[in-house]
């Protein structure tokens, strides 16, 4: 089994950042960076599941499902999370166990946004 390496996101963490936005910016972004693929190909395989042509939709309509998925479906939600909390290691858990709300929150924001950007992978 080949294991992924995080990419190393330079410039995002200056003197004064908070320590979620330090732990968002080192641990969380780079993560979802490097699951980035199996983010993509889940949310394809979602849309394929449900039987939702998204090559139709006008890309107002696009992001609007993107956000809409976010919103109500609570099991895609928790398992976008796992992609990314499985990849923490236990110090990392520590904190995230801690604040797991509000880190909940950033990822899903991140993720979501991340899909957002990628529509043309869809």
């Amino acid at each position: 089994m080949c294991k992924k390496e995080r990419p190393i996101l330079l410039d995002l963490v200056n003197e004064g950042t908070s320590e979620m936005e330090k732990f968002q910016n080192e641990v969380i972004r780079p993560i979802i960076k490097m699951q980035h693929n199996l983010l993509i190909s889940f949310f394809k395989n979602y849309l394929q599941k449900r039987k939702i042509d998204y090559s139709v939709f006008p890309e107002k309509k696009k992001r609007g499902k993107i956000s809409s998925v976010f919103k109500t479906d609570n099991n895609y939600k928790n398992i976008t999370l796992g992609f990314v909390l499985g990849q923490f290691s236990m110090d990392e858990y520590k904190f995230y166990a801690d604040y797991s709300s509000e880190i909940n929150k950033r990822i899903l924001q991140i993720i979501q946004q991340r899909i957002k950007d990628s529509i043309s992978e869809l």
